[in-house]
């Protein structure tokens, strides 16, 4: 039995257990990679977004020139160009085109890639003083989009690169717009995607897209069938299916427009109708997430308080005088009721903030960074061990995460956000692997720990103890003030 029980452990048994520990230790692992992926996402997805603006966008480069496209408030294609900033004798050609391109298109900015010559053409650009804002755009991804097949279909007639640029431009615009047609595993954020389970990690990012195109909402008659998509209830095939129908009919004014178009039937509509915006449309509640279901609640609202629907929308004043326990219903609660008066208050709020212009130092190479520097910067990236940070050298920076904060932290998370703008400072540079280590506490005051007392060694408490017992003899002592002299004399 001793020998059947060993042969058991040895050859069966312990090899088994030993699979089934490091099977769960790697879908824990892969479990937790997918979460800082997801949210990594999320936030990029979020980005603020500029707006629809007639955009000029460069794509960056050396040898074969900087590619140049104008781009009009819906982001169709209009003009594309190429300059060389890198050879003196094309300078003033370069800088006539820019001049030329921007008064004509009336450009409102401009967008440039912050890739390889990204913050040489920045300066360039700067230099002309065209009275624009410059932002510089994350183009990661960009080249995978340029070859893909949803690019082809956008830009036919139009080179690998000129597509690349229009992306940049697109990005600046709507970040969220552009970036659904990426692969979420091409965009550059997260750590070792590509080790684990595929299947959950395409499940985690195709759920994380869906929640952010449904948070943001989406404009129905500008939206790419590639957004259309990821709506709930929306899928690749009824998205088409819509394109074209708006094609046909030129516009939508309607959200009832929607039960037209081919294969979206009644519970399609009932998934989707609330995450599409109709701007200027027949009714002024197309363009808020109101669900069609309960117009007619709000029509009451509007009625009992003698004013149009259009009148309500917006106006505090008018809203606070609303009786929500007058129109519950069984199919309709007291917090779906909460739900339609929030929105009422604000309606079509985009729950993105707005972009800032951001200005790096006047640093353009790794050979540039010195330890010891505090220079702007801005989150690339979030890992659990650290953030990265791009001060503009082309070669993102660590912080490590015990250098995050003056409070102590697990997660770079808690307190920092992708594309937040931070402070940092130089700690180590290694030019040869191409390493910068920073830090972000130390460019911030540290600030003393309220919850925990401050306190005295056996040392000093003992000295304390003993003025204190021993006043001098021609003064009497207060306690009080004894004590409180001691803890300022004695405080660490």
């Amino acid at each position: 039995m001793k020998k059947a029980v060993k042969d058991a452990y040895r050859r069966l048994l312990q090899v088994s257990l030993e699979s089934e520990f490091r099977m769960a230790l790697k879908v824990k692992a892969d479990e937790e990679a997918i979460n800082v992926f997801a949210e990594s996402l999320r936030q990029l997805l979020l980005s603020a977004p500029l707006g629809s603006k007639r955009i000029l966008a460069i794509d960056p480069g050396y040898r074969t020139g900087c590619k140049v496209v104008c781009l009009d408030d819906t982001g169709s294609l209009q003009e594309t160009g190429l300059i060389y900033i890198h050879e003196p004798n094309r300078l003033k050609d370069s800088e006539h085109k820019i001049r030329t391109l921007v008064h004509k298109y009336d450009a409102q900015a401009i967008a440039i890639g912050d890739g390889t010559a990204g913050r040489e053409t920045e300066q360039f650009i700067k230099k002309l003083e065209l009275g624009l804002p410059v932002f510089l755009v994350n183009e990661d991804g960009a080249s995978i989009y340029s070859a893909s097949a949803i690019a082809r279909e956008e830009f036919p007639d139009q080179d690998i690169t000129i597509r690349g640029a229009a992306s940049i431009g697109r990005r600046l615009m709507d970040p969220l717009a552009e970036l659904v047609k990426i692969d979420p595993k091409s965009i550059g954020v997260g750590q070792y995607q590509h080790d684990v389970n595929q299947v959950r990690l395409k499940e985690r990012l195709d759920q994380t897209v869906i929640s952010c195109v449904n948070t943001v909402g989406v404009n129905l008659n500008t939206a790419s069938k590639h957004l259309l998509g990821y709506v709930s209830g929306i899928g690749p095939s009824i998205a088409e299916n819509i394109v074209a129908y708006r094609n046909e009919i030129g516009r939508f004014n309607s959200r009832k427009q929607l039960m037209k178009v081919p294969r979206l039937g009644n519970k399609a509509f009932e998934q989707c109708a609330g995450f599409l915006r109709i701007k200027d449309g027949d009714d002024p509640l197309d363009a808020s997430a109101v669900h069609p279901e309960v117009y007619a609640i709000i029509s009451k609202m509007a009625a009992d308080l003698s004013v149009q629907v259009k009148e309500l929308i917006g106006n505090d004043t008018l809203i606070k005088q609303l009786d929500l326990k007058k129109y519950i219903s069984p199919v309709t609660g007291e917090h779906t009721l909460r739900d339609i008066v929030n929105e009422l208050k604000k309606p079509g709020l985009d729950p993105r903030s707005e972009v800032q212009q951001f200005d790096f130092a006047n640093i353009y190479g790794i050979e540039d960074v010195v330890p010891g520097m505090v220079v702007p910067g801005v989150v690339t990236n979030l890992t659990r061990f650290g953030a990265f940070v791009d001060i503009g050298v082309k070669q993102d920076g660590l912080v490590h995460v015990s250098e995050v904060a003056n409070k102590y932290i697990t997660d770079p998370n808690e307190v920092l956000k992708l594309n937040q703008k931070v402070t940092v400072k130089v700690l180590e540079v290694d030019v040869a692997r191409k390493r910068i280590s920073l830090s972000i506490k130390q460019t911030q005051e540290a600030v003393p720990r309220k919850d925990k007392p401050q306190s005295l060694s056996r040392k000093e408490f003992t000295k304390g103890k003993e003025q204190i017992k021993e006043p001098a003899k021609d003064a009497p002592i207060n306690m009080n003030d004894a004590l409180s002299a001691l803890k300022s004399k004695f405080k660490r």
